[in-house]
């Protein structure tokens, strides 16, 4: 089944005061690249938490945010430096006794210096919030896995209708192929007779075999057999449940380059007309396989 790269899952739990939201987004990437962005609270559970989305992404920019609002996990607790305010103390003694500052001078002068006391932070880490914590990142996975799938589907049909499009048009260009040789063969022929003397003996056999070289340089038939195997193998592949996007990318690619072939070799209006019309639904094809896991 299909993937798109494009998808939005969310989830929000509550412990004690703190709530806890978990939201992931999901776009379009060569290759799987995790944004994480959380509070350092939970960077133990690092490992973890990518060990999970690699287990649902195997490609595509997936950013992972995680607000915490609350202070169940948070410990704030005052540090003072004693041995500093025993000098700032002595210092400010002498302060008053000189300037005849009052207490409340004291005390501003006092609060302008931060050094003396800092506030430390300590982090808890229970079980269970690990726990719901990691819960929650697979229920926000799991709705982006659903949205990818769906959008996965829709383009899937989308292409598929292209392809038979496309297979339509290489059954009108197989369908010409004897016509236009003919045509060309008769074209150089003519040219020929127009530049060379009527006064020279031309050896019919060798003329019907320089016509048929260069006719054969011109034939589309080797491009229009390789066609419709790639188009057989698109079919294949949409059928399977693994990653899908890197090898029809490739085909398609294979497929633009045939179509650049047949243009660049025919002259025929018809085959001309046909060939742009097919190139411009393998671009479209190939736009949006770009989308595709």
């Amino acid at each position: 089944m299909a993937k798109s790269m494009t998808g939005y899952g969310a989830s929000t739990f509550q412990l004690g005061d703190t709530v806890i939201t978990i939201e992931i987004r999901s776009v379009n990437h060569r290759f799987l690249d995790i944004i994480p962005k959380y509070p350092r609270t939970f960077l133990y559970a690092e490992d973890k938490i990518k060990k999970i989305l690699k287990s649902y992404f195997s490609r595509g920019r997936i950013e992972l945010h995680i607000d915490m609002e609350g202070s169940t996990f948070i410990n704030k607790t005052v540090v003072t430096d004693w041995n500093l305010m025993d000098q700032v103390m002595e210092q400010l003694q002498q302060a008053k006794e000189r300037y005849g500052l009052s207490d409340a001078h004291s005390s501003s002068l006092l609060a302008q210096l931060p050094e003396l006391m800092t506030i430390t932070e300590n982090e808890t880490k229970p079980s269970e919030l690990q726990e719901k914590l990691l819960t929650g990142i697979k229920e926000a996975c799991a709705q982006v896995l659903h949205m990818r799938m769906e959008e996965g589907e829709n383009l899937l049909s989308d292409i598929l209708g292209r392809v038979k499009t496309v297979h339509h048009m290489v059954l009108l260009l197989e369908g010409r192929r004897e016509q236009v040789i003919e045509e060309y063969q008769a074209r150089i022929k003519k040219r020929i007779e127009t530049y060379v003397d009527d006064s020279i003996s031309l050896d019919a056999a060798r003329l019907h075999q320089e016509i048929a070289i260069l006719a054969e340089k011109g034939d589309i038939s080797e491009e229009i057999t390789r066609l419709l195997s790639h188009l057989q193998q698109i079919e294949s592949i949409c059928t399977s449940d693994q990653p899908i996007g890197r090898k029809l990318d490739f085909i398609i690619q294979e497929m633009n380059r045939e179509a650049n072939t047949i243009g660049s070799k025919s002259t025929d209006h018809k085959v001309g007309e046909w060939t742009v019309a097919m190139k411009s639904e393998i671009e479209k094809m190939k736009e949006q396989v770009q989308n595709i896991e």
